[in-house]
């Protein structure tokens, strides 16, 4: 992994368009367990697919917009990567919960949850350390792979109604999304000791 020269941040306006989607995404974490524990049936399902793939859409769409605009910010920045790990873990958590994601399928959702927190603490390390780590085009993969994978498994019983199978389908969605998971935070983690023992 290359080292990623730092772009300009030309605008800090903490109310800036690419910034209040990302407050969404945010905001759509207590919405989404909301939708998964109150409601009930395929009404819960299809309200918690919604929100999550409005959430997987602003995703892109917010860092498109900063780079667009030229409105990317420290705090942006901060925010957009937390953001998406809060609403996959809420995503994994509920399905987990309800017994969407059952058996050897929990291997799975740990093995992401994991990965997520490594990354994490990797790049606050890297962070003190002046480092930035170029995200990788397997890394871009494993995104949409996952974000596929979670938005198939909350439609869950009621999109099997209307394509029977999706729900396999997801799981093997689940698991790829893992396996790259491994992948790339394996590459994480050897930049990260890399730079560890340079210093």
């Amino acid at each position: 992994m290359d080292q990623a020269a730092p772009r300009p941040l030309r605008d800090a306006r903490p109310m800036s368009l690419p910034n209040i989607l990302t407050y969404g995404r945010i905001l759509a974490v207590p919405a989404l367990v909301l939708c998964m524990t109150l409601l009930r049936g395929d009404l819960a399902r299809w309200a918690a697919f919604g929100l999550f793939v409005a959430a997987a859409v602003t995703d892109w769409l917010d860092g498109y917009l900063a780079r667009a605009w030229e409105q990317q910010s420290t705090l942006g920045r901060m925010l957009d990567p937390i953001a998406d790990k809060l609403i996959v873990g809420a995503a994994l958590i509920m399905l987990v919960h309800d017994n969407t994601i059952a058996g050897l399928g929990v291997w799975a959702a740990v093995i992401i949850l994991c990965r997520e927190i490594l990354v994490s603490g990797l790049r606050e390390f890297l962070a003190e350390l002046n480092v930035k780590i170029r995200v990788t085009e397997l890394a871009k993969w494993k995104t949409t792979l996952q974000m596929t994978a979670l938005a198939v498994l909350l439609a869950g019983p009621a999109a099997e109604k209307f394509v029977p199978g999706i729900l396999a389908g997801g799981m093997v969605l689940l698991w790829l999304s893992a396996l790259l998971t491994l992948w790339t935070g394996y590459d994480y983690l050897k930049a990260g000791v890399r730079h560890a023992m340079e210093r």
